[in-house]
């Protein structure tokens, strides 16, 4: 069995099969990546993963307990961090401000200002920030406020916020959407450190193959709402039925 499990999930919006009978098993501490063409199904399945939608039918389990109908911050406590298409950061704090929020809301439950306010001199709080800046890069940029960083560098702040929770599964929706090339190899470089440096599992979902092929161990493809195939990455680049999914036809 796999640190996450989906077994025969189902949803409809209306009349349209979102998803269809989807089963996946996602080995701890290996990174998995979910691809497909635009309706795939690839949003709703993430959505489903995080609790966020509550499938019709089956179940999500990581690490045996079931996700669905659960508040974000119990998603959190749970082990699952997610890192969204558009970084969700705090503009208007300053880059460590922002590390430090999630450390306090691990501790203290649901984030509260008046909770940050008193206890963001504590000594323990402040080390963990800063050394997660560290292990991503950014100290230099500590004082700097949010809302000033390159795309890049907010999607470096939401993964530090992400890990400084210290997850279990990360799980990240296109985390290189709108960067430039320079951009999108220094977040798959920072991802392959992540993966070296701490026991993690990634669920990856992305458009960008360069991506996809430079950090998956396995892939699954999604055409219609439902798995098409799942295998290794050299397995997928010529199979006749992802060519098909994604072209119309096979090569």
């Amino acid at each position: 069995m796999g640190i996450l499990e989906v077994k025969d999930v189902n949803k409809r919006f209306g009349g349209l099969q979102a998803l269809g009978n989807v089963n996946l098993s996602i080995a701890e501490n290996s990174v998995h990546a979910i691809i497909g063409p635009n309706g795939a199904g690839k949003s709703t399945l993430l959505n489903c993963l995080v609790g966020k939608l509550i499938p019709d039918t089956g179940s999500v389990l990581f690490d045996g307990q079931s996700v669905l109908g659960r508040k974000a911050h119990e998603i959190n406590q749970m082990g699952i961090s997610r890192v969204f298409q558009t970084p969700e950061i705090f503009g208007d704090l300053t880059v460590f401000e922002n590390v430090m929020i999630p450390c306090l809301a691990k501790r203290d439950g649901p984030f509260r200002m008046h909770a940050y306010e008193h206890m963001m001199d504590e000594a323990d709080i402040v080390a963990q920030a800063a050394a997660m800046l560290d292990e991503v890069n950014m100290t230099d940029k500590r004082d700097m406020h949010a809302a000033s960083l390159s795309r890049g560098d907010k999607r470096r702040l939401e993964m530090a916020m992400c890990l400084v929770q210290q997850p279990r599964l990360l799980l990240l929706d296109e985390p290189t959407a709108g960067m430039a090339r320079a951009d999108t190899n220094n977040t798959i470089e920072l991802l392959r450190q992540i993966k070296q440096s701490r026991p993690i599992t990634m669920v990856i979902i992305e458009h960008d193959m360069h991506v996809v092929f430079s950090l998956a161990e396995r892939i699954t493809v999604l055409a219609q709402g439902s798995p098409l195939v799942e295998d290794v990455p050299e397995n997928i680049k010529g199979h006749p039925k992802v060519q098909e999914a994604y072209l119309g036809h096979a090569a």
